[in-house]
C-alpha cells in the first residue's frame, strides 16, 4: 500500500513576487514552499484555505501597479 499523495496548491507557475513575498502561482510564502513536506495535513490545508484571500490581495496589488 503507498501513501496517498500530498496535497499542493501549486500549479507549476514557479516565480516569487519580491514586493509581497509570495509565489505568483500558488499563493504561498517561500517559508511555506520550503516546510510544505514536513507540515501537517491540518497545517496544509490551513494554508490552502488561506490562498482565495491571498490571490485576492496578490491581484489587486498588482492591477495598482498596472495603472
Amino acid at each position: 500500500m503507498s501513501a496517498a499523495p500530498i496535497e499542493s496548491p501549486c500549479i507549476g507557475v514557479c516565480a516569487i513576487n519580491a514586493e509581497l513575498g509570495c509565489c505568483i502561482g500558488c499563493q504561498r510564502t517561500l517559508t511555506e514552499i520550503g516546510a510544505w513536506l514536513r507540515y501537517s495535513a491540518a497545517e496544509r490545508r490551513a494554508i490552502m484555505a488561506d490562498l482565495e484571500r491571498r490571490r485576492a490581495t496578490f491581484d489587486a496589488a498588482t492591477a495598482h501597479h498596472q495603472d
